[in-house]
């Protein structure tokens, strides 16, 4: 007889939490509380749940909904029975939601009572949508044009607390999403579970304290995901957590107020997020009532890049942070800005110049950074390429978009679009996307770099460098500046160049690398999973005439 093949799983993640910590809590907000074997029971109710309306192998569900524990429900239940969870972007534009909704083929849509005016608009163009279930805190379903609708709550109370997970094949699809890119029409990504299962040991082991970080996850912690559970499985945080036992506080809709009371009432230790949630929780008016609470937590940053000025920012309150770096494309982790073993000593100060950089590769992760004819540039933090990768969890392709799959994996190595140098260690730092790094006089000019030396100035509170044209250079810098409020309007731009200008003298950045203005706005826009909005500020500022 040969001998058993054992798959790997989304649902053996969920197995071993039973045995290891069937009794941590799960709590969403002040209305659910329940252990992991309360979860693992309405896991299976819901599994039976949509098995019963119709749903099989392969079937595509389709979640609007905030990071509520229903939504987490769905992270088991639906991968586990073997369909697929299209995790859909609530801050897309309604016809963008319309266009994902299609396009991955979902046949059901599980959405919560307060999205149902977005669908009813759209759905005499759902086609192949065959029904509707419907998550309420209140446990009704309002009136609504659609159908058939199901009432979810209403079905768990009767469905039954055991259901039999199926031995799938490990490369059974799991989970279909679609990233946010500022060109184009949104982009599918399949992961498989065993992809999911890879991502989720690896982030662990990165982590655990298995490496030395000041930023470490234990079944001790208690974590709060602050990315939203719709952009790449908000992190596979969710997962790894599960895995290893932590007690999980979910916070529904996000508010920063309420962020800092759950930290505090809930012994929060850990969470994860991009740095303008960071940015809005650390200005929060009432953040020094919670300095107790904050000097327990830390905090991963990933997204976009961790400036100085706001990783000081944090540190000054207790908080403990450190940089990551993943794509939609990559399930998403490639980098964590772990330290190697013999920075472990340094003064936490030269620490933080490798907290903030972009990381080294997870496990599993080789990564390059390349010129355009692929071949290796110098590691000498100078020389800068793109980003390219091979991993066991990177997406196969861009869903039903050949043409963008090859130009995706040209040359058998994912193509990240992410512009970088890397040094002697193996530490990558990113300077741009390839598309936003300046381009003046035939050079390049990072504005990552520009940006987190303008984060150190004490009036500045976010900061954007962009490219505009010129006649002369082809592009020239500028910088776009909202203040702290305390400084607005007592703040020149002949400040912030002199402030540029020490760190031409100090070596840090090239005199004609200094933006040509500054303007300074209340706030700066963002992209639907909270990045700064290049394009829209390129497109909103290209008028302006530099020689």
């Amino acid at each position: 007889m040969p001998a058993y093949r054992y798959g790997l799983l989304i649902k053996h993640i969920l197995e071993h939490v039973l045995v290891r910590a069937p009794d941590k809590e799960i709590v969403y907000r002040d209305k659910v509380r329940y252990t992991y074997k309360g979860f693992y029971e309405r896991v299976c109710k819901l599994a039976s749940v949509l098995e019963e309306i119709g749903v099989k192998k392969g079937s595509k569900i389709g979640i609007l909904d905030w990071d509520t524990h229903n939504y987490l429900e769905a992270y088991y239940a639906i991968p586990m029975m073997g369909a697929i969870m299209h995790t859909i972007n609530l801050r897309l534009p309604p016809e963008l939601i319309l266009y994902t909704i299609r396009h991955a083929g979902d046949d059901f849509l599980m959405v919560r009572d307060e999205f149902l005016p977005l669908i009813e608009r759209v759905k005499d163009k759902l086609v192949g949508v065959k029904g509707f279930i419907v998550a309420s805190e209140s446990k009704q379903v309002p009136e609504t044009p659609l159908e058939p609708v199901y009432n979810l709550e209403e079905m768990m109370d009767k469905a039954s607390p055991s259901y039999e997970f199926p031995d799938l094949p490990e490369d059974t699809d799991a989970t279909i999403f679609y990233t946010t890119g500022t060109t184009g029409m949104p982009k599918g990504v399949i992961f498989t579970h065993r992809q999911i299962v890879l991502h989720t040991f690896a982030i662990a082991l990165s982590l655990s304290g298995f490496y030395p970080s000041p930023v470490t996850i234990t079944s001790r912690d208690v974590l709060m995901p602050l990315v939203p559970f719709f952009h790449v499985h908000s992190w596979g945080l969710p997962y790894a957590a599960t895995l290893g036992g932590c007690k999980m506080v979910l916070l529904g809709r996000y508010d920063p107020g309420l962020a800092l009371e759950m930290i505090a009432k809930e012994g929060v230790t850990f969470s994860h997020m991009v740095p303008s949630i960071l940015h809005m929780i650390v200005n929060h008016p009432r953040v020094h009532e919670y300095r107790d609470a904050l000097s327990r937590w830390k905090v991963v940053i990933g997204g976009a890049a961790l400036p100085r000025g706001l990783a000081e920012q944090a540190m000054r309150l207790g908080i403990k942070v450190m940089a990551g770096y993943g794509l939609s494309e990559t399930c998403p982790v490639l980098t964590l800005s772990v330290l190697k073993d013999y920075m472990a000593e340094w003064p936490d100060e030269k620490k933080l110049d490798v907290l903030i950089k972009t990381g080294i590769p997870a496990p599993l992760v080789k990564l390059r950074v390349v010129d355009n004819q692929m071949r290796d540039v110098p590691r000498d933090g100078k020389h800068m390429g793109e980003i390219v990768v091979r991993a066991p969890w990177c997406t196969r392709e861009y869903y039903n978009d050949p043409e963008r799959t090859e130009e995706l994996w040209a040359g058998g190595w994912m193509h990240t679009g992410d512009v970088a140098v890397w040094d002697e260690e193996g530490y990558i730092q990113i300077t741009g996307r390839a598309k936003f790094v300046i381009k003046s006089g035939g050079e390049w000019i990072p504005p990552l770099i520009l940006e987190n030396l303008l984060s150190l100035h004490p009036a500045v509170s976010e900061v954007a460098v962009v490219g505009v044209p010129s006649d002369k250079w082809g592009e020239r810098p500028i910088a776009i500046v909202a203040t702290k409020p305390e400084y607005r309007g007592k703040v020149t731009e002949e400040e912030l160049r002199k402030h540029l200008e020490k760190a031409v003298e100090e070596g840090k950045i090239l005199k004609w690398w200094i933006p040509e203005k500054f303007i300074f706005v209340e706030q700066i826009p963002k992209t639907t999973v909270g990045k700064i909005d290049r394009l829209k500020l390129m497109e909103e500022y290209k008028k302006i005439k530099l020689p």
